[in-house]
């Protein structure tokens, strides 16, 4: 019965609230003491070593820390894909007076920030650090002043715990985090979007990754962002504490997508690479038509606000398409996807956007894919998404590191590929969709 017990983690449950129990003002409960005796019993019985066991009865879990830009998250997630405790520090509001992100502040309020938060979220999951089986720390890529604050302390906390260290590459956590919900078996296709990236890739497996595809210039989200900030978007009360991308999806819901034309990027190259640069200065050279037109000077807004997101958004989108339609049709010629598992991952920051995500679920129905993409709260950076990543390596014993020298030679780095890039096999095939899928 214990046994049983124990398998299904409510004794492990029960564990958890009598610690909180304990350290209520001082007074041992009975039930403390007679699930203490159990779990010393069984110990001794399964001969359980919470370091290194594997046996099916015992709960792994992991703590990651997450400090790639702007936002410090920790999380702490089991070897079911159940979040046990999270905690999140968002620094938006900090800089969106300042028009973007600044380096050095991030790094000050990441420093500030870090232990609160680690804390929180072990305290959420009624657990201490002695309790924790591994620490995974996002340590590439993203912002060298903010990768910096969370990779040193989560290799302070593993040495000074004796844990496992597992350090994770930012952009496979989004790609992975679909896994913690649904069963997404490798290989599968994934388009990351995000503020600081733009990637089509395949992920064969923990540690083989294809690029197919990437932005040779800005990201969506730069894009977006950027042209929220160009018609002044903050001077409207209701998007004041709104990303960028988030009020131009608000206002495009009642404007007319076909009202401005832009450019397709990339029409020329037969590969699956992606451009926003030019869309951007597209969208200036519009609202600058656009204020000298109805003679709009300082904060005002130019009248046809809803028509220009709606037309700026639809472009954005329909490049985000095309890109990975063409990647559908390079897989196809060479054969990367099993019929049986063709699926397309999308994540990231901009996979919030609703209008983007029905599109790529019409790209999908139409050619067969099955779509997934995380919720919301999860396509944005978190500590959750890097505690996933690092249970997935911890189970398949891939990029762990134990040693101290090893966790001690950890350096984070602001720029690192992911994988193997295709995108010249890509370009030589003349990658061409036949007929484009419209939405």
């Amino acid at each position: 019965t214990i046994m049983a017990a124990f398998k299904h983690g409510q004794i492990y449950a029960l564990l958890r609230y009598c610690r909180l129990l304990k350290n209520t003002r001082g007074i041992l409960k009975p039930e403390f003491h007679c699930l203490s005796y159990l779990q010393r019993s069984l110990s001794e019985v399964m001969q359980i070593n919470h370091f290194h066991t594997s046996s099916e009865f015992y709960r792994q879990v992991v703590l990651g820390i997450e400090t790639s830009c702007d936002d410090t998250g920790a999380a702490v997630v089991d070897d079911t894909g159940a979040v046990l405790g999270e905690a999140l520090h968002s620094q938006h509001s900090v800089h969106l007076k300042h028009g973007g992100i600044i380096p050095p502040v991030a790094q000050v309020m990441h420093q500030q920030n870090i232990k609160g938060v680690v804390n929180d979220a072990l305290e959420k999951a009624g657990l201490v650090l002695t309790d924790i089986d591994a620490i995974a720390t996002t340590v590439k890529p993203g912002l060298a002043l903010s990768l910096s604050v969370g990779t040193h302390y989560g290799k302070i906390l593993a040495l000074s715990a004796g844990k496992p260290f597992i350090p994770i590459h930012h952009m496979e956590a989004h790609a992975l985090t679909i896994r913690m919900a649904h069963k997404v078996e490798f290989p599968f296709l994934v388009l990351l979007l995000s503020g600081g990236h733009c990637l089509l890739v395949i992920a064969n497996s923990l540690d083989h990754w294809s690029i197919i595809g990437q932005t040779i210039d800005d990201a969506p989200g730069e894009a977006l962002d950027k042209g929220a900030r160009r018609l002044k978007l903050r001077n409207i009360r209701e998007f004041s504490s709104m990303s960028g991308g988030q009020a131009i999806e608000y206002l495009a819901a009642t404007g007319n997508p076909r009202a401005y034309e832009f450019p397709t990027p990339m029409w020329k190259y037969r590969d699956c690479s992606f451009s926003f640069s030019g869309l951007k200065n597209s969208l200036f050279k519009i609202i600058s038509r656009l204020e000298e037109k109805y003679e709009v000077e300082g904060g005002n807004i130019i009248p046809p606000i809803n028509d220009v997101c709606a037309s700026f958004q639809y472009a954005v989108t329909k490049h985000l398409v095309r890109q990975t339609q063409k990647a559908m049709v390079y897989i196809d010629v060479r054969d990367l996807l099993p019929k049986t598992n063709k699926i397309l991952v999308v994540s990231g920051g901009v996979a919030c956007n609703h209008y983007i995500r029905r599109a790529l679920q019409k790209l999908c129905d139409t050619t067969g894919y099955q779509f997934h993409c995380p919720p919301p709260n999860l396509c944005t950076d978190n500590g959750i998404m890097i505690a996933w990543n690092g249970m997935e390596r911890l189970k398949a014993k891939t990029g762990v590191l134990y040693k101290k020298e090893d966790i001690e030679a950890v350096v984070y780095q602001s720029k690192c590929q992911i994988g193997t890039d295709l995108t010249d096999d890509v370009r030589s095939l003349g990658i061409h969709a036949q007929k484009w899928v419209k939405f």
